[in-house]
């Protein structure tokens, strides 16, 4: 395991032992959602770690019933029911079936068959049904085909199970418009750079419409790192960041604010923020409501000599369309 990110999971779950997954998110200052991932990756790895889901059963399928209500099947009239006439015998064979000898005494209650074949009929004014077809379960009207049963105005065949409301609702599994990638809302019209001191249109990954305006960066900010009680190795430097987040849309903001806040290196390479937090500059809290700005400042830990030429801002783990960048040179 070498990713620094497990690692900090491990060592805040380790401490806490048993925690729900946004607390442990809150601890460590990353997103809920990638905080699940992980622990889930972890736990499949062969650690001794156990993912759990608590929840209201009652709560959950009062949510189900409100959200997928049960489709309401309509069941055709059936037509009249054809009794059988009197003296029908069931299931009885009218003549000798290809390829099997005659039985060699008769059903109990059915008259012997007669020499030339079949079972006479019941009923001495009713006409006995060809010889070699069998009869269906019941004796039916002439000109009315048999299955299952008559519906009337319905064809014959089995009845139609009703529609499973969820794939009525959302489409069969793997389909699911909300999950692909290339139908995502177009970014927001505006500048995606900018300088100290600007303001940058942004968007969440659920389409929040957001402001993000970097305010100050400290470079190097080793003072206050230590006054917080840290300590940096030989050859490290610690950097600040202060941003403001506006949410200017009706869709709250429920991540992080700064969990992919990063700094550019002149070589091109993104250094992630560190996961502890100064006494003198309080960092981000998870959420942002509608209308709401909310400010926190971010820190850094990177090598001495390396040279930070932007800030960029991301809704998720790769910069996209939406990244928004800052340049840090004159």
């Amino acid at each position: 395991m070498t990713d620094p990110a497990d690692a900090r999971l491990l060592a805040a779950l380790a401490e806490l032992g048993k925690v729900a997954v946004h607390e442990l998110a809150a601890r460590v200052g990353m997103d809920p959602r990638e905080v699940a991932y992980r622990l889930v990756a972890l736990s499949g790895s062969g650690l001794p770690l156990l993912v759990g889901v608590e929840s209201d059963p009652q709560g959950l399928r009062a949510a189900l019933a409100s959200a997928f209500p049960p489709a309401q099947p309509q069941t055709p009239n059936p037509g009249p029911y054809h009794a059988p006439p009197s003296g029908a015998v069931p299931f009885a064979p009218s003549g000798p079936v290809p390829g099997y000898p005659p039985p060699a005494h008769p059903p109990q209650g059915v008259p012997p068959a007669r020499p030339g074949g079949g079972y006479p009929p019941a009923d001495p004014g009713r006409t006995a049904p060809p010889a070699g077809a069998l009869s269906g379960p019941y004796q039916v009207q002439q000109g009315v085909a048999s299955g299952p049963y008559q519906v009337a105005g319905v064809a014959s065949g089995p009845y139609p199970a009703p529609l499973d409301p969820v794939i009525s609702t959302w489409g069969p599994p793997q389909t699911a418009s909300w999950a692909r990638g290339d139908q995502r809302p177009a970014p927001p019209a505006g500048s995606r750079t900018g300088r100290i001191g600007d303001s940058l249109a942004g968007q969440g990954l659920d389409g929040e419409q957001l402001t993000v305006q970097l305010l100050e960066v400290q470079d190097p900010a080793d003072y206050l790192f230590g006054a917080a009680g840290y300590r940096l190795e030989p050859g490290e430097r610690a950097v600040v960041v202060h941003t403001e987040v506006t949410n200017k849309g009706p869709i709250p903001f429920v991540s992080l604010p700064d969990n992919y806040l990063e700094l550019l290196t002149a070589d091109g390479k993104p250094v992630g923020k560190a996961p502890v937090s100064l006494t003198s500059r309080p960092p981000h809290k998870i959420g942002v409501q509608p209308g709401e700005t909310a400010g926190g400042h971010t820190v850094y830990v990177l090598p001495e000599n390396t040279r930070v030429v932007a800030v960029r801002w991301s809704p998720r783990p790769e910069p996209d369309e939406r990244s928004l960048t800052w340049s840090l040179e004159d």
